[in-house]
């Protein structure tokens, strides 16, 4: 096993980059028992093919690539957004995206940054004519991802309610909010007292809504 220790979000001790070689390296592992051994490798040797200049190395360990906290990424998109970069280089797609939209979010903002981005084992570069046609593909692949979740979200909504299934929240019972609206009325308790009263058999909002509404037209007694 590899002995290289490894230091999230390191700043490399080279000589001064030449101007827009400045390379950030992100690598991701799911679990703390596996290396980045593979990804680092594979990436410094091809920065050095490239003449990209590795400035720092950000690495998150045991964390997946579905979560939302990534510090070592966030850490990254910090550094491109103050100018402290001018390229960033990545094993894969996966190792870096949540997603096929959080990839196209990522790109975006790079190619406004005037970042270049790399993914070596799926061969795309932003600064070739081919990285710049797959980056149009992915916004595409992204807008075709969400309209097939809305499709099939709206799908199975009418299914349901083609089986008779009530979607969204049980509906209150016509005794509770005959009750409601005789407290409301006939008294001037605050929507939470009132919701007390009649043991939280109906949530809060909803004793809000049924109060407010029983209120408005109750007469005005002079």
């Amino acid at each position: 096993m590899s002995a290289k220790v490894y230091h999230s979000g390191r700043r490399r001790a080279t000589p001064r980059p030449r101007p827009g070689t400045r390379t950030a390296l992100y690598l991701r592992v799911s679990t703390a028992e596996q290396k980045p051994d593979l990804q680092y490798d594979g990436l410094r040797g091809y920065a050095e093919r490239a003449g990209l200049d590795v400035v720092r190395d950000y690495c998150d360990v045991a964390v997946s690539g579905r979560r939302e906290g990534r510090p070592q990424l966030s850490a990254l998109m910090a550094a491109a957004r103050n100018q402290e970069i001018d390229c960033v280089l990545v094993w894969k797609f996966d190792r870096f995206a949540r997603s096929t939209r959080h990839l196209l979010v990522a790109l975006e903002e790079f190619d406004h940054l005037g970042v270049r981005f790399v993914s070596v084992q799926d061969q795309i570069d932003t600064d070739s004519p081919m990285g710049r046609a797959m980056f149009t593909i992915i916004g595409a692949m992204a807008e075709l991802e969400s309209s097939l979740i809305s499709e099939r979200v709206t799908a199975g909504m009418q299914a349901a309610e083609a089986r008779g299934r009530h979607l969204g929240r049980p509906a209150t019972s016509p005794r509770i909010v005959s009750e409601i609206e005789k407290l409301a009325t006939s008294t001037d308790l605050s929507v939470r007292a009132i919701q007390k009263q009649i043991a939280g058999r109906a949530s809060r909002g909803i004793v809000g809504e049924i109060t407010k509404r029983a209120r408005a037209v109750r007469p005005v007694i002079s």
